[in-house]
């Protein structure tokens, strides 16, 4: 079971699609709803033609206590593979690989440069304020990795003045526990400035205490799992317009495989510590960052950890400029802009040197906008120390066929090259690396068709289909034939369509919700490289399930709500030749919350009950995934407006 109450006073909920506020935001202009501010970044308005689900605050709020993996995969076609409870979790967008998401925290991108991937199980859902998917290719705006598609976390401040502190407490299955405690605060600075701030920490401690060992004749592995994070966030505001902000995000993970077992135990720590210093005037933005992430493993007693520590610095500078005369129902904006970031990395597996390395982008992203089209073009070219990636270009496309009313239908479409960086062990592992390695380069084609039906003042449907082709050439690979050494060697294809479908109801006090989506994706590799590669070509990638679906539906009344989520996944081949598979299964949650309200403080009460028919779920490595489980959360919030 689970429960929660909003941390964020006065959060803005993004599941608007078709209002005057919406255009706005799409269009780049500074949007006020209850004294909140949004601004958003580029990946958001400069990709017309490409999907872009935002995620809405009642549904982060739902999955408060949670992981992105868990939220994720009951919300999105995403496909992961999962080590287990807490441990090890990876993305495949669209059929490619977990090197090929780029996640972004507020417009940095976040993923870990020696693995060129990142672990959604050590990004709780408490550490950002907003949420959005980006389908298809993005590098022209986003850059490397950004093959598959991106996930856009950022954080957002509240400018209504006065204090709000918030605390959580999750009490789960098995001896699982989650703590979390944040305030939020706004004044003004005088006549001229003001100020708002978010100071949070969180503590997650997974026990992961099974009362069995198996489940219908599978293993059940044992773990640990220890969770903290801190976020600070603090913004100051100008009269004019001048915003200066800091954000800051630390998080440390401590996992342990097989904790009673002296000699065999694994433990993985991970730690990273992401800072960003932004000043944005005048349409210019300056932005500074630093992070790092370190990585130590070892087994039996842990004395002797291998260790690994990156560093980057991080600077990128972006001017938009308004190429129109201002006019009604017409703009044309173009950014340009460029990042420089440092790497300094050290690691037992390149032999305890120093690896330094330096990237840099140029791009420019031109944005067109009239009553019926929003057209965009933009260009990027990256830079890498002793590497040479290739020009991404990209255009799209959005045009309103009909606006009658009560029907909206719009057709969009695009086209994007994509590249990637190959990670820093596929060029410097020792013996295995290789550092003549080519980028891999991509092709993304999409299309697709959106509507929104208003029936009645009481019920509308939105739904979305799309239809998209990628193609990864030079896709790297660590050859088993070739004693593991990796080498640009694969060539994968992935095609596919996703349909998703909302609809809504509210009336008399009666509120009611049903979001359907299905993803079909078929990705397999083309290019018959060995002997064995033969056998391959042509067969649905490992851990891809052809086949995915949600189900979310709710009912509410007064303070009363009741959710049931379902994700479903086809059957998902384990090895190239498809040859062994792990069977479908269905998965399903049902929450039943409550909000609370006594004098001033108010509080959510949650019950949520996982996995409720027990299905039978595999990780990665082919041990049975816990049973059905439930949590019980609560979180109060004890706010102290000053006007």
């Amino acid at each position: 079971m689970s429960l929660s109450v909003s941390l964020l006073h006065g959060r803005i909920s993004y599941a608007q699609s078709d209002t005057l506020v919406t255009r706005q935001a799409h269009a780049g202009q500074v949007v006020s709803l209850s004294l909140v501010t949004v601004r958003a970044i580029a990946p958001e308005r400069f990709l017309a033609g490409q999907k872009l689900q935002r995620i809405d605050s009642a549904t982060l709020l739902q999955f408060r206590f949670g992981s992105l993996t868990d939220l994720l995969a009951f919300n999105t076609p995403l496909a992961f593979k999962n080590y287990g409870p807490g441990q090890l979790a990876t993305v495949s967008f669209r059929g490619t690989s977990a090197n090929h998401t780029a996640v972004l925290w507020n417009g940095i991108n976040i993923n870990q440069p020696n693995l060129g991937q990142t672990d959604f199980s050590t990004l709780p859902v408490a550490g950002f304020d907003r949420m959005a998917v980006q389908y298809g290719s993005s590098a022209s705006v986003v850059g490397s990795d950004a093959v598959g598609g991106s996930v856009l976390l950022g954080s957002s401040p509240v400018w209504q003045p006065g204090i709000n502190v918030t605390f959580g407490q999750q009490l789960a299955s098995f001896r699982n526990n989650n703590t979390q405690m944040g305030i939020r605060y706004a004044s003004a600075l005088g006549q001229n400035w003001k100020l708002a701030g978010k100071t949070f920490a969180y503590r997650n401690k997974l026990n992961n205490e099974y009362p069995y060992t198996e489940r219908r004749n599978y293993f059940v592995e044992q773990s640990t799992n220890a969770q903290r994070g801190f976020v600070q966030d603090l913004y100051f505001l100008h009269k004019s317009g001048k915003q200066v902000s800091v954000n800051a995000w630390l998080t440390d993970n401590d996992l342990i495989l097989a904790p009673q077992d002296v000699i065999a135990r694994e433990r993985t720590r991970t730690q990273s510590a992401r800072l960003l210093a932004t000043y944005e005037s005048n349409q210019a933005t300056v932005r500074l960052g630093w992070i790092r992430d370190v990585i130590d493993y070892g087994k039996g007693d842990f004395t002797q950890p291998s260790h690994t520590a990156t560093d980057r610095f991080i600077g990128r500078v972006e001017r938009e400029f308004t190429l129109l005369p201002a006019k009604i129902n017409s703009h044309l904006n173009l950014r340009v802009g460029g990042e420089w970031s440092h790497y300094r990395t050290r690691t037992d597996g390149y032999g305890g040197q120093l690896i330094q390395e330096d990237r840099g982008d140029l791009y420019a992203l031109l944005r067109f906008q009239t009553t019926r089209w929003l057209i965009s073009a933009n260009l990027r070219q990256a830079f890498v120390t002793h590497f040479n990636p290739p020009i991404t270009p990209s255009v799209g496309a959005e045009y309103q066929v009909i606006n009658h009313g009560r029907l909206t239908l719009t057709a969009k479409g695009s086209v994007s090259r994509s590249y990637r960086v190959p990670t820093l062990n596929e060029r410097y592992w020792i013996d295995l690396g290789n550092p003549n390695l080519l980028p891999e380069s991509g092709l993304n084609v999409e299309a697709g068709l959106a509507a929104t039906i208003v029936f009645s003042d009481h019920l509308s449907l939105n739904a979305e289909a799309t239809a998209y082709r990628n193609r990864v050439d030079n896709w790297t690979y660590w050859n088993p034939t070739d004693n593991y050494h990796v080498e640009n060697l694969q060539l994968v294809v992935a095609r596919g369509g996703e349909l998703a479908t909302t609809l809504t109801y509210a009336r008399n006090g009666w509120r009611a919700g049903l979001r359907i989506g299905y993803a079909l994706t078929r990705s397999s590799q083309e290019r018959a490289y060995d002997t064995y590669a033969q056998d391959v070509v042509g067969k649905q990638l490992p851990y891809v399930p052809e086949h995915t679906g949600t189900l979310n539906t709710y009912v509410q009344h007064g303070r009363m709500r009741l959710t049931v989520q379902t994700q479903a996944n086809s059957r998902r081949y384990i090895t190239f030749d498809n040859s062994q598979f792990f069977k479908g299964n269905v998965l399903t949650n049902i929450i039943l919350e409550s909000t609370l309200k006594v004098g001033p403080i108010t509080g959510r009460l949650q019950g949520q009950v996982n996995n409720v028919f027990d299905a039978l779920a595999f990780s990665v490595k082919r041990n049975a995934l816990p049973g059905r489980n439930g949590a019980l959360n609560l979180i109060i919030n004890f706010p102290t407006n000053t006007q």
